[in-house]
């Protein structure tokens, strides 16, 4: 019998010549969590799609349990035991959780007609060791992202699978909720089924496999045991060059305060939250999911009005009473969700850099199209953004990318302020790091810099001074030199009876 339930080797795929896989080779032992880890467009998309039947390699091996395997559909991968669970779950939302479980495989009676009665009581079964707080008569509509994962879990071991790939699980959860799915996909592992996670997560990978692969420009570059490879390898081998450092170093002095923030209270949301940021600092913002971090940041900016409290811009209070105000005084920010928030797809790049402050581009009545591309150009090349040409929309680029446009588009204003929401979130490890060089860039130009943060390392790896919220309150202040993860966490996790007050 052979050592791996699944082996490639020397696996090619090509799109209209396009190498997507150049000979990767991948080996997953039985009952194994192994981590797959790699920037984004190192081909990890397109490895999924392979082992799944929804492409067919050009050339190559695929082995099950020793045996050669040809998948020419998902069909086919799926009688094999083999199923995948992706980071934006592709479920029927008005459709209930039975429903979708048995989706293509539903239960007949007899007589040919559905057997409801048995499929919601298998669908129970199925879901009950993975929640008991899942109602498999609700629609999945109704349900949390990471009830939604664990429905597709479900649906994965309804078919018996025995290889689950995760995409990306965690990239949407609060930590709590990662918890919980950590338990369960290690008593997945318990009974035996074999797990790829893909994730851009040291800490996913840390916490749950022994070994990790990675893949780097559509190519397999190594494979090693978790506890035998330092953070430093494992991020060179991802990014083709060696980072020192997880953060680089600062080079802003911090100056005066900018922006005051005096006892805010928005009912519901937040109450009598106060900070301050200064010019040439990042102030981290963090807490659990929930904390009202992204409200306050919302109210700040205009998007939402406080019930009570001031704001002061530069020593004098102002009146923001919606983003066109907020913008006008100074104050940018950059959504948590860049999709819905931050970019218009429909638009090409350059107009996506310009849309925020259009009107510097009208002269006599007219827009200067040429201007308006030119400035883009110019904001493309001080952000390093990636792009064959600006005409194209930012769903062409990677996420890091489009994360860089949403930059562009603020820097393209007058600002003092920028409020970043999660600014790496979903992002790889190289890509990360172009980010936090742009925010040290502008912190050394002078910007002050509000950076809500849910990855404590971040926080700490960035911030000058952090702020932690829980239940909509300031619950603790710290200086990051000399503060540690334990003490954010433990300032995160009292004050209970805060949230029962009012």
């Amino acid at each position: 019998m052979s050592e791996f339930i699944l082996e490639l080797k020397d696996v090619v795929k090509t799109f209209g010549g396009v190498t997507a896989l150049e000979g990767v080779q991948f080996q997953l032992k039985r009952g194994e969590i192994h981590a797959l880890m790699g920037e984004n467009g190192a081909g990890k998309s397109t490895f999924i799609k392979v082992i799944t039947g929804v492409h067919q390699p050009d050339s190559g091996l695929m082995l099950l349990e020793g045996e050669k395997i040809t998948l020419r559909s998902t069909e086919d991968s799926a009688k094999l035991g083999i199923a995948a669970i992706y980071q934006h779950v592709t479920a029927f939302p008005d459709l209930s959780v039975t429903e979708n479980i048995f989706m293509g495989q539903e239960i007949k009676t007899k007589l040919g007609i559905y057997n409801w009665k048995l499929m919601t009581k298998r669908a129970k079964e199925l879901i009950e060791p993975l929640s008991k707080n899942i109602d498999v008569s609700k629609p999945m509509s109704m349900l949390s992202v990471a009830q939604q994962q664990l429905v597709e879990i479900a649906k994965a071991l309804s078919r018996d699978a025995r290889i689950l790939i995760m995409d990306e699980p965690t990239a949407s959860l609060s930590k709590r909720e990662c918890e919980e799915l950590y338990q369960i996909t290690e008593h997945l592992r318990d009974e035996g089924v074999s797990i790829i996670f893909i994730t851009h997560k040291f800490e996913d990978m840390y916490r749950l496999a022994t070994r990790v692969t990675v893949f780097r420009d559509s190519k397999y570059i190594g494979c090693w045991d978790v506890d035998k490879i330092s953070n430093q390898k494992l991020i060179g081998a991802m990014v083709g060059r060696e980072l020192t450092q997880m953060y680089p170093s600062k080079k802003a002095r911090i100056g005066d305060t900018v922006l005051r923030i005096n006892n805010i209270s928005k009912e519901g949301y937040f109450k009598q939250v106060s900070f301050d940021v200064k010019k040439g600092e990042i102030l981290g913002l963090t807490g659990l999911v929930g904390a009202g971090r992204t409200e306050v940041c919302q109210s700040i900016f205009g998007i939402m009005t406080p019930d009570s409290g001031t704001i002061e811009l530069e020593g004098k209070q102002v009146s923001i009473k919606n983003p066109i105000d907020a913008l006008q005084l100074g104050i940018g920010l950059l959504p948590e969700d860049r999709q819905s928030q931050g970019l218009i797809n429909e638009l090409p790049i350059y107009q996506n850099v310009s849309s925020a402050n259009m009107n510097s581009f009208i002269k006599a009545g007219k827009l200067d199209v040429n201007a308006e591309e030119q400035k883009a150009i110019e904001l493309c090349q001080k952000i390093q953004l990636k792009a064959k040409d600006i005409s194209a929309p930012p769903s062409s680029l990677s996420g890091g990318n489009q994360q860089k446009v949403v930059f562009a588009k603020l820097l393209n204003c007058d600002l003092k302020v920028l409020i970043l929401d999660e600014p790496t979130k979903g992002i790889d490890v190289g890509a990360k790091y172009s980010i936090y060089e742009i925010m040290n860039e502008l912190t050394a130009n002078g910007y002050a810099i509000i950076m809500v943060s849910s990855e404590m390392p971040e926080v700490l790896g960035m911030a000058d001074r952090i702020v932690v919220m829980r239940s909509g309150r300031v619950v603790g202040q710290f200086d990051t030199q000399g503060t540690t993860q334990e003490m954010i966490l433990e300032a995160s996790l009292k004050h209970e009876s805060d949230r029962r007050e009012g």
